[in-house]
């Protein structure tokens, strides 16, 4: 996939050390826009914050009307809240210390809206006494974590029994990741057959309960969530929660033709060897770019005869059809998948015109320890 080398290109480099981490704020702030302007609604949006990472990009989306997202970490959580967030979801099952720590962190936020994920009546027992709300977590299909969707009558149970224990429901979460068709109709038609399941869910679980909200679909199904017609004008509050569109990649800028995004992150890489005639091996590894969705991991920005192989931990050989680059030169990468290769940094340098403007710490990456390390 071709990418303009000029849109992504520093005018010095001299003082980088590679692999660098290329965050481009404009670009940000046209995607966090572009995602506004197709949904109709800042509120209809609730972003996965485990792209954003950066507390700069999470400050940028609450200047622009966004003030709920969801996130996976209790490093997320805090980033989250200390960037302004008025209403985030952790959208994962805490349990142990780590449950312990989340009630931590709505001590230290009493004016933010904090809820998490249950999928059994003991998880959600267990949050009796706190501020937290819950959202029970529903299983689309994914088989990932949550309710299988053809149990509406045990999220019912779960909602009757969270009630009696006073403690507060929410709603519902639906992440069908997996619904990624090529085919936009088709995936479409996948994503709406879940959706009507889900709204058998809703029906069930409102003889109980009012539904505040229902959150569904990431990054691959979100226009499909926005258009579907049984979240119009219902009883509850709909939102989507693609987080990658923040940043966007080489993956969701398929799954998303012609919706005006672009990737606002690269990775600077430098070649350090020729071990074939037709091969230059860089420092984009798989401890830089992140591996996870596969090989290639990445585009090469500028080179349309470029083809990465398989990395290392900190090597990327990639072949070329055309002319080799000379050892030393630099590389701007598009990564695959941008959410986790953002993890793999502890600084951004931030561009704008060519130019680095700022260095911006990577404020969420990783996870905490040990709850007396963050008392």
């Amino acid at each position: 996939m071709p990418f303009e080398l000029a849109a992504y290109q520093l005018a010095d480099t001299s003082d980088v050390l590679t692999p660098a981490l290329l965050v481009y704020p404009d670009v940000i702030d046209s995607n966090i826009r572009t995602t506004i302007q197709l949904l109709g609604d800042a509120a209809r949006w609730r972003p996965h914050v485990k792209t954003a990472k950066l507390a700069y990009t999470m400050r940028r989306m609450v200047e622009l009307g966004v003030t709920q997202c969801k996130c996976a970490t209790t490093t997320e959580m805090s980033t989250a809240c200390e960037a302004g967030m008025r209403d985030v979801v952790l959208a994962y099952s805490m349990v142990g210390a780590n449950a312990r720590r989340v009630r931590e962190i709505a001590s230290r936020f009493p004016n933010a809206r904090l809820s998490v994920l249950v999928e059994t009546a003991e998880q959600a027992a267990a949050w009796a006494g706190s501020p937290l709300g819950i959202f029970v977590d529903v299983n689309p299909g994914m088989n990932r974590t949550g309710v299988s969707q053809d149990r509406a009558d045990e999220v019912a149970r779960i909602v009757r029994s969270a009630r009696e224990q006073k403690i507060e429901f929410r709603g519902l979460h639906y992440y069908d990741g997996h619904v990624r068709n090529p085919d936009m109709a088709d995936r479409r038609k996948a994503a709406f057959e879940g959706y009507d399941k889900l709204m058998s869910i809703v029906a069930a679980v409102e003889r109980e309960a009012v539904v505040e909200e229902v959150i569904t679909s990431g990054t691959p199904s979100f226009p499909c969530g926005a258009e579907y017609p049984g979240f119009r004008g219902a009883s509850f509050v709909h939102r989507v929660s693609p987080g990658t569109v923040v940043y966007n990649d080489m993956s969701s800028v398929v799954q998303l033709p012609d919706l005006g995004y672009q990737p606002a992150v690269a990775v600077l890489v430098s070649v350090v060897s020729h071990p074939k005639p037709n091969v230059a091996t860089c420092d984009g590894g798989h401890k830089s770019v992140s591996a996870d969705e596969g090989v290639p991991t990445c585009a090469v920005v500028g080179h349309p005869d470029a083809t990465p192989m398989k990395p290392s931990e900190e090597h990327l050989p990639i072949e070329f059809s055309g002319a080799l680059p000379e050892i030393g030169e630099l590389l701007y990468l598009i990564p695959r998948h941008v959410c986790p290769t953002v993890n793999n940094f502890d600084y951004a340098l931030m561009v704008r015109d060519g130019k680095i403007v700022g260095v911006e710490p990577v404020t969420a990456r990783g996870h905490e320890t040990r709850l007396a390390a963050t008392a």
